[in-house]
């Protein structure tokens, strides 16, 4: 199969461990993907909030051809998160529109259950769960697996059309779960 560049959208302060235990094992050791994804630090939080959006955008989702979304259990509360969702599954003359999965972490409510709650998973990744653009999967090491998901999720991208309509998040969420 084809390595595909792959951003990893997720929580930083919560869920750095799980993300750099994925780019170790499935870029690093099993060289499934190329790392696309935003470290801690690279974008000024002092920028305006159309500048961060488009940072990520033309800078980091443009050379990515998959959004992996980590789901831990805040997840669904980030603002940037959400942005990052939007921008990948857009489809511009400068930035194609990215396959969309989530993985489910450990550390998530859900986390190897039959299913999972749509009020603690990022809004914009449910719509497109439940559009049949993105799936969702639990937390695996199997390096096939990732590799298959990631495959899935690129062919993918011009089979369904995404949904993009909810609006974008003005700042982080709070409480425990969201509502439309």
């Amino acid at each position: 199969m084809a390595r595909h560049r792959t951003f990893i959208s997720y929580h930083h302060q919560n869920d750095q461990p799980y993300k750099d235990r994925f780019v170790r094992l499935f870029s690093d050791y099993y060289d499934v993907f190329i790392d696309g994804s935003v470290d801690d630090g690279d974008i000024d939080d002092r920028f305006q909030t159309e500048t961060i959006r488009q940072k990520i955008r033309d800078e980091y989702l443009r050379d990515t051809s998959v959004t992996i979304i980590l789901i831990g259990k805040e997840t669904w509360k980030r603002k940037h998160i959400d942005w990052e969702i939007s921008s990948s599954i857009r489809d511009t003359k400068l930035n194609p529109r990215s396959g969309l999965l989530g993985i489910i972490l450990p550390s998530h409510p859900d986390y190897s259950k039959q299913s999972f709650t749509k009020s603690i998973i990022p809004p914009r990744l449910y719509d497109n769960v439940v559009c049949k653009y993105a799936k969702i999967y639990d937390w695996s090491e199997n390096y096939q697996k990732i590799e298959h998901w990631i495959q899935d999720a690129y062919d993918s991208r011009y089979i369904t059309i995404p949904d993009n309509s909810r609006a974008m998040f003005g700042k982080n969420r709070s409480g425990d779960y969201w509502t439309d």
